[in-house]
This record gives structure tokens, sequence and C-alpha cells, in this order.
């Protein structure tokens, strides 16, 4: 049987950017992660009676699923808009949107474009925002991949994660997370294709702290050696189509295959956290082989959403 929940709210009403999350708020969510993957017939009215608004300029399946989901399982109730409807501060402005919502709804998730938008509702809305993805950051996915990883190594802190390709929104709050948790973290690029500097050098100045390694890298040789997990996403991410045979070409030495897994440590894990294009970012036979955590991972972001639901709506 689960154990009971304490349910404290974060430090702060939204949840952005795991940049802002203090190491005490990420501790808190997966310990309610956790109890509520256990208990998940248990902690079902948790969010009774409460309301999610869910805008999204992107498509997605495990990020629109697993909110979903996670308010009903919680016994709340979530509301959709998508891209033919929700093009934020166009149609509205940013204030309306918020200022309508919060007399409607608990809280809001956003999948969009534009940071500075979220930043913008977060500021005007008096309920949560949870950034669902952005072009900047990607934080419900960070959370969940440490998580994962959590789940089956007992901690990361001294571990080693070897991502390998576009420097994007993903790459951005597996930084961030790694710094917070004392991983060690190496990132793999082309050259032109690394992360946001301001990404890399707020991430080292926590990991003077927290004992994290941050390494930004050209050669994915050398990246995975040694390596704990190795980590790749898509070379084009949504909005980049018109790249898409450019960076093909740039990012082909860049492929996760057999021998990169076996550059790394002998049980090293494989993750993505996709939807995945098998033989360009990864081989079929690394995606879909024995090292492979990518179901675990989208699996935990329906428990690690729920936790953050809880936690900034109950």
């Amino acid at each position: 049987m689960s154990k009971s929940l304490d349910l404290v709210r974060l430090s702060n009403k939204d949840l952005l950017c795991t940049s802002a999350l203090p190491l005490a708020d990420i501790e808190q969510i997966y310990a309610t992660a956790t109890l509520l993957k256990n208990g998940r017939t248990e902690h079902t009215a948790i969010l009774q009676h409460k309301r999610l608004a869910m805008i999204f300029e992107k498509d997605s399946l495990r990020t629109r699923f697993t909110f979903d989901i996670g308010m009903q399982d919680l016994g709340g109730s979530a509301v959709f808009m998508d891209h033919r409807d929700a093009r934020i501060g166009s149609r509205e402005s940013v204030k309306d949107i918020a200022k309508n919502l919060e007399r409607w709804v608990h809280g809001i998730v956003v999948r969009t474009y534009k940071h500075k938008a979220l930043e913008e509702l977060a500021q005007q809305a008096r309920i949560p925002v949870i950034n669902g993805l952005s072009d900047f950051v990607h934080p419900c996915q960070g959370l969940t991949d440490f998580f994962t990883l959590t789940e089956k190594w007992g901690t990361v802190r001294g571990k080693t994660l070897c991502y390998v390709g576009d420097g994007n929104n993903t790459c951005h709050s597996l930084i961030h997370t790694a710094a917070k948790l004392g991983a060690n973290i190496r990132i793999c690029s082309p050259e032109g294709y690394e992360p946001n500097s301001r990404v890399v050098s707020g991430a080292m100045r926590v990991a003077l702290e927290s004992g994290s390694e941050i390494q930004i890298l050209n050669n994915p040789d050398q990246a995975s050696e040694g390596a704990d997990a190795i980590y790749t996403d898509v070379w084009a991410s949504m909005g980049q189509e018109d790249e898409i045979e450019e960076r093909n070409g740039i990012f082909a030495a860049y492929q996760v295959d057999a021998d990169m897994m076996r550059r790394a440590n002998k049980n090293a894990l494989f993750m993505h956290c996709l939807p995945a294009h098998r033989g360009w970012e990864v081989t079929q036979e690394v995606l879909d082989g024995p090292q492979s955590i990518v179901y675990d991972i989208a699996e935990n972001r329906l428990h690690v959403q729920k936790a953050i639901l809880a936690l900034l709506m109950h």
C-alpha cells in the first residue's frame, strides 16, 4: 500500500524552467511522483473539482496525453485548445488570455514557440502556469529524464550523461537539471549547434555548489567514452522543417549506433525523449535494443507531471 501524501507547495507559483527550481523542489517532485506511481489507484481525489487549461501551439502525443490523463487520475479535468485556435498573443493579448482563464480554471499548461509568451502569461495569471515545451526549454522532459535515471541507479550524483545532437530545448533542460542534481553532463554537438551559452554559463555556476561537471564537446567519440547513459533527440525540431535536409548531412556523424554504445560504459542506458526517427539520430538496433529506456521515460512523464500538477494546484 502506498504511503499517504504530504503535499507542500513548490517555491514558485509556476514551473517554467528547471533553472528556477531549488533542489528541494526537485526532490519533492520526485518523492511525490514515486508515491503517485506506486499508488495510482489510491490518490484519485487530490485535484477533485480542479480544472486544467491546455493551450498547445505545437503537435504533441506524450505531453497532451500525460497531462490530460494525469488530471483524470487525480480527480480533475482538462480542457484542450490546439494550434488552430491557440495563437497566443495574436487573436487575443496574452494578458486577456490570462485574465479570462484564471476565472475558469485552476492551472494552465502551455506548449508554445516563444518562451517570452509563457513568461508573460505566468506574470499576468494568478493561477499556476506550467511549461509543456517552448523553443527555449522543456522542463517536464528534463525532470522526467533524471527521475527515470534515479529509479534505475538510485542516485544520479556523480553519474555521467552524454547528450549527442542539437543544443535544443530538451538539451537546455537536461543541463539545468543535471547541474541541480550533481550529475555530470557532456553535450556533444556539431560546431554552430551547441546549446545556448547563457544556459551553459548559468548551469556552471550552479555546478560549483552541486559538484556537477558540464562539458561542451564536438567529438562524439570523446563525449561518449565511458558515459553511463547516452541521450539523443531529433536533429530538426518543430519549426525547423525547412532545415531537415541540411541538418541530416551535418549531424550524420552524430548518430547513436552500436559502436557509440560500446564506447560508453558496459551497462550504459540509451535515452530519447521521442518522437524518434530510426536510421537518423539513432539506429533501430539501439532504439529497440535492451539498453533503451525510452518507454520507461515516456511512462514516467505521466507520474512526474502528476506530481507537478498536485504540488502546484492542490
